[in-house]
């Protein structure tokens, strides 16, 4: 049974750091893409970064591209996403999810491509 399990979420304030961290178990983790995506309140899940099997490739959507940084530790099964200088625009429920590994080594921001979503853990982040 997959289970993807996030962590990390918080209160922080406007300008501060964060790191999540999302714990796979039940697959193998170097088989997948990971990705992370977030849902703020009324509005619909959106994507923040994703990273490859092997971490050589990663994407990020542009409104977070220079602040945030996703990494992975295979020997660990986790994916994290460092947030750096965080706006109140960054909060969210976040969310990792996780993809059968890309054989040309690309990275995907459509939500439907991937196959599991851990529970998503609460940034908020105060102005």
């Amino acid at each position: 049974q997959v289970q993807l399990v996030e962590s990390g979420g918080g209160l922080v304030q406007a300008g501060g750091s964060l790191r999540l961290s999302c714990a796979a178990s039940g697959v193998t983790f170097s088989n997948y893409d990971m990705g992370w995506f977030r849902q703020a309140p009324g509005k619909e899940r959106e994507f923040v970064a994703a990273i490859t099997w092997s971490g050589g490739t990663t994407g990020y959507t542009d409104f977070v591209k220079g602040r945030f940084t996703i990494s992975r530790d295979n020997a660990k099964n986790t994916v994290y996403l460092q947030m750096d200088s965080l706006k109140h625009e960054d909060t969210a429920v976040y969310y990792c999810a996780a993809k059968w590994r890309d054989p040309l080594g690309r990275t995907y921001n459509e939500p439907k491509v991937y196959s599991y979503w851990g529970q998503g853990t609460q940034v908020t982040v105060s102005s």
